[in-house]
């Protein structure tokens, strides 16, 4: 087994670092002088250690993971490393390119000093990195239980900024799921979504940005998960609602194909084959309790912790000398 490391990151999807953390290597989380990133009140492991901004240069890491293109600069002045060259980086992309589709150019293309881990297949596929070197480290998600009971005949969603995203994250279908069954959208800013449907508040409604597990324990109650995102990478809450034994019906876009497997869920572009597919959960729970059952089996297997936690050590133990 490769050696244990010091990995720089900062906390930018909080689901992606939850599974990200609990792996064997030490994660120091930058902190700046605002007291803002760290671990904060995150039930986060004895490996994940906070490191003030102004501490980072005297502070000894073997790598770092970053997320976002204006993190590289960031390492290098705050630490006065530059990465890539001075230490070994890794980009994780979280994004489906967003202009330019299919010729989309990824900003790290054709560079010898980084390694680009794409968290889906989708992802890899459609942006072009040229000659950078690639790899894919599809989700990890944390086992929070079975949490289906499907006691209220209605649906759930979750989505983030529902109406600014509008047709990325499929916002606009909702009103199509609402007349089959009510819909409600957890989530932040989701405040304002049943107005721009054009639906009553009966229909759509802003369930609350709650945090795991509570999260899918509401979801739970509800007897089906709707995931109409058209252009996101493979939402995390779709995997945890799976994870947590809640039915789920998905718009089959990006990979989303991956995860909802014949058996374990419906997966259409046929939107009518989705609003059929709710009626039938909304209307017979132990059959949203079968499927759900399947899923979190399937879930479980494919986007286990110890597999993503795997596959970035040996993702790590190759790249980082």
């Amino acid at each position: 087994m490769s050696r244990a490391l010091r990995l720089l990151v900062w906390q930018v999807h909080g689901g992606w670092m939850d599974a990200f953390v609990r792996g064997r290597h030490t994660s120091l989380l930058p902190v700046d002088a605002n007291g803002d990133g760290g671990v904060g009140a995150r039930d986060w492991p004895a490996n994940v250690v906070d490191v003030p901004e102004g501490q980072l240069a005297e502070t000894p890491f073997d790598a770092v993971v970053l997320q976002r293109l204006e993190e590289f600069e960031l390492v290098e002045r705050l630490t006065g490393r530059r990465p890539g060259v001075d230490v070994p980086v890794v980009f994780v992309e979280h994004n489906t390119p967003q202009e330019g589709v299919p010729q989309s150019r990824h900003p790290l293309a054709d560079r010898s000093d980084v390694l680009i881990a794409h968290v889906t297949h989708f992802n890899a596929l459609f942006w072009d990195t040229g000659s950078t070197r690639t790899r894919v480290i599809e989700h990890g998600v944390m086992d929070y239980g079975n949490r289906f009971t499907g006691e209220l005949p209605r649906a759930a969603a979750v989505i983030n900024e529902p109406v600014r995203r509008w047709r990325v994250t499929g916002s606009d279908l909702l009103g199509g799921f609402a007349a089959v069954a009510p819909v409600d959208v957890f989530g932040m800013q989701a405040d304002g979504l049943a107005q721009a449907l054009g639906v009553g508040p009966d229909r759509v409604a802003a369930a609350g940005d709650l945090e795991a597990p509570r999260l899918f324990t509401e979801v739970g109650r509800r007897r089906v998960y709707v995931h109409p995102n058209r252009w996101t990478s493979l939402g995390l809450s779709l995997l945890e609602s799976m994870t947590a034994g809640i039915p789920v019906v998905a718009l089959d876009t990006t990979d989303a194909r991956r995860a909802v497997v014949p058996g374990v869920g419906a997966i259409s572009t046929d939107l009518a084959e989705l609003h059929d597919a709710v009626r039938a959960f909304v209307d017979d729970p132990s059959r949203g309790a079968e499927a759900g059952a399947r899923g979190r089996e399937w879930a479980l297997e494919r986007f286990g912790l110890a597999r993503f936690q795997s596959d970035w050590d040996d993702l790590l133990a190759h790249w980082v000398a």
